[in-house]
């Protein structure tokens, strides 16, 4: 179980985006910020302040590999860091 800047840097670095695990991907999202509900199996993520919307699924205990990407935008986008958020 990496730790928060772990996963942003495997996250950013693009390497990672078939092989990043789920918990990881909501932990971080959380460390950043993002205020999340789960409604069935869709982890919906929102925060002020940013108008995506971002709307995750487990594929096991995996991110799916777009959702991932997603993600990856949203935090280059707003230029979003562990360092502002913890």
């Amino acid at each position: 179980m990496p730790n928060p800047r772990k996963t942003l840097d495997r996250l950013l670095s693009g390497q990672a985006d078939a092989n990043l695990a789920f918990a990881d991907l909501v932990r971080l999202l959380e460390k950043l910020g993002f205020v999340g509900r789960i409604k069935g199996s869709h982890h919906i993520f929102h925060q002020t302040g940013i108008e995506e919307i971002l709307n995750l699924q487990p594929k096991g205990s995996q991110a799916k590999p777009y959702q991932a990407r997603q993600v990856r935008e949203v935090v280059l986008k707003y230029k979003l860091s562990l360092d502002k958020n913890a």
